[in-house]
């Protein structure tokens, strides 16, 4: 966005980056429920988490709060900018300063740092006497949807990004990885609240990708609340214990309906109460 605010002025700048996230949102979050919420509704139903309906008045809760969350997102990354004029971030221009594997690290330990950040901060969030002031807007989205992805209050969006400077001040970090990054952000985060599980049955005893959260696993954060408080990665759930103790059963009871001669079986599943 830096190049926004160089050549349109803060103001100028501010408002084309709030319109650029709301657009980007928009199109990764209007996508993904354009497909599985319309088009292609029938074909994925058997692959829904929760079955029960999602209210109109719900995802227009959503989309309020992911807009208004862009104004202040942009903020935030008024502040790296000004932070970067003034030499305090470790952003470089010349890749070939750290050469092209640190692009892939330097990713992956963005993905790591974020992650380890989040879990503990949506612990604490998750305290009963911050739940209701900073978390709680997001978690009225019980049953989500992909418009939830940005859905937080202003203090929770102050919580959510205030690890991204922090992150560039001490790790070297390449514009065109912060780029692909901010995709990767959203996307998984659309992912996470997508409602329904795309990921096959063999996903979760994979050695590899069983690190990775899948929608299965936010969505029975918001529909449980005491748990699978990851974001990309399950090793912190894992190594802490605060993982659904039904979580790999009802990932697995999801995957394994194949056909819509199997959607009463899964009209059946009942996902745990507790």
């Amino acid at each position: 966005m830096a190049i926004l605010f160089e050549n349109f002025g803060l103001a100028g700048g501010y408002f084309l980056g709030v319109l650029s996230i709301i657009l980007r949102y928009a199109l990764i979050a209007g996508l993904a429920y354009f497909i599985f919420y319309h088009w292609k509704k029938s074909s994925f139903r058997r692959l829904k988490i929760q079955q029960r309906e999602v209210s109109k008045k719900m995802i227009q809760n959503e989309i309020f709060h992911s807009i208004y969350a862009a104004f202040i997102i942009v903020f935030m990354v008024i502040g790296i900018y000004f932070m970067h004029l003034r030499g305090w971030t470790n952003i470089y221009s010349d890749i070939h300063e750290y050469g092209i594997a640190w692009l892939f690290i330097s990713f992956f330990l963005m993905t790591f740092i974020h992650d380890t950040y989040f879990y503990w901060t949506h612990r604490l969030m998750h305290h009963p006497k911050l739940f209701t002031l900073v978390h709680g807007v997001h978690h009225q989205s019980n049953n989500p949807t992909p418009w939830a992805a940005l859905s937080f209050h202003p203090l929770e969006t102050i919580v959510e990004f205030i690890i991204f400077p922090i992150m560039l001040i001490f790790l070297p970090v390449h514009p065109i990885v912060v780029f692909i990054y901010s995709f990767w952000l959203l996307g998984f985060n659309v992912l996470g609240h997508l409602g329904y599980e795309i990921y096959p049955k063999w996903f979760i005893n994979h050695p590899i990708l069983r690190w990775l959260n899948s929608s299965t696993h936010h969505n029975m954060h918001h529909r449980y609340s005491n748990c699978n408080y990851g974001f990309y990665y399950n090793f912190w759930d894992k190594w802490m214990g605060t993982n659904h103790k039904k979580y790999y059963s009802t990932f697995e009871k999801i995957t394994n309906v194949k056909s819509k001669n199997n959607e009463t079986a899964h009209h059946s599943l009942n996902l745990p109460s507790k």
